[in-house]
């Protein structure tokens, strides 16, 4: 298990208690998961109101998902995999944006929908897990980098405070990530950050954010949307510290990762790749065909 979400260890004592309390104010609007019906500390779940809360969402969004960025791209957008989002990634992949979207735990990497992969009459089944695996193509964090910058992240919420602080399950894979991707410069300070969210898991009172904090800038209700005020530096670098093999062992990223920064052989010890090169800003990106090295230079841990 990862280190517990960082938002908790800045909750005021007191915090469990408190997670457990909205998770028993969540069960009269929450939508039963399939596996772990209402076992919220397994999956963040769908709500009554999650259709406005994502209309709202998608217009607070300051990217344009409807038409392709400055960059002339369609928008290339990562989406955590908690129920609450179904109806998000559904809308991204009926609107011809790039869609990454973590596996569960982490322990298959990233899946990616590319523009036009999915037909519109697919979408929703394509937004489920069980959808993702079927159509999305596995991608390592070699084809991440080769994609380019995320254009926005949005991750589901077990509660997010009016400071934007959130913390999820109590894993911290959101946390983890970040940090992959902020290691490979697809995400910064400049990154737009959304979560959705019932009313009722929306603390009305700020908190403050930690150094660790991945605080989010817009948060969207059935009823409101909240832009956020945030600490302007977000968390940078993995810290190895709180890794050990067994977690390595069970997320393929962070074994790629460790291999890229020489703290770990390459698999037989074979040489890596030529170097990928930058997104093609003018036209719509292609599946990645080849696993390249990391278009960055990675500094040791620490640096």
């Amino acid at each position: 298990m990862l280190a517990n979400d960082s938002s908790i260890d800045t909750y005021p004592p007191g915090a469990g208690r408190r997670r457990h309390e909205l998770w028993d104010d969540l069960r009269g609007v929450a939508r039963p998961d399939s596996r772990f019906h209402l076992r919220f500390s397994a999956f963040i779940p769908d709500f009554e109101g999650s259709d406005e809360a994502t209309r709202r969402l998608l217009e607070g969004l300051s990217i344009g998902l409807d038409a392709p960025t400055a960059g002339g791209h369609p928008p290339h957008v990562m989406v955590t995999p908690d129920n609450s989002l179904i109806g998000l990634r559904q809308q991204l992949i009926e609107r011809g944006c790039s869609l990454v979207v973590p596996s569960y735990n982490l322990a298959r990497g990233f899946r990616h929908i590319p523009p036009g992969l999915v037909a519109p009459a697919l979408a929703r089944y394509a937004a489920w897990l069980d959808g993702l695996e079927h159509f999305g193509r596995e991608v390592t964090l070699s084809d991440l980098a080769a994609l380019g910058r995320f254009d926005a992240v949005v991750t589901g919420s077990s509660a997010v405070a009016l400071s934007g602080v959130r913390f999820g399950r109590g894993h911290g894979y959101f946390d983890l990530e970040w940090r992959l991707f902020a290691e490979l410069g697809l995400v910064d300070e400049r990154t737009p950050v959304a979560t959705v969210v019932h009313d009722l898991q929306v603390l009305e009172r700020p908190l403050m954010a930690s150094p660790d904090d991945v605080p989010v800038d817009l948060i969207a209700t059935p009823t409101r949307v909240l832009q956020v005020s945030r600490p302007p530096v977000r968390p940078r670098r993995v810290d190895w510290s709180l890794i050990d093999d067994d977690m390595v062992d069970a997320i393929p990223p962070l074994a790629e990762l460790r291999r890229s920064l020489g703290l770990a052989p390459p698999e037989g010890n074979a040489s890596p790749p030529p170097g990928a090169s930058a997104r093609d800003a003018t036209s719509s990106r292609p599946p990645p065909t080849a696993t390249p090295a990391f278009p960055y230079r990675p500094q040791p841990p620490g640096a």
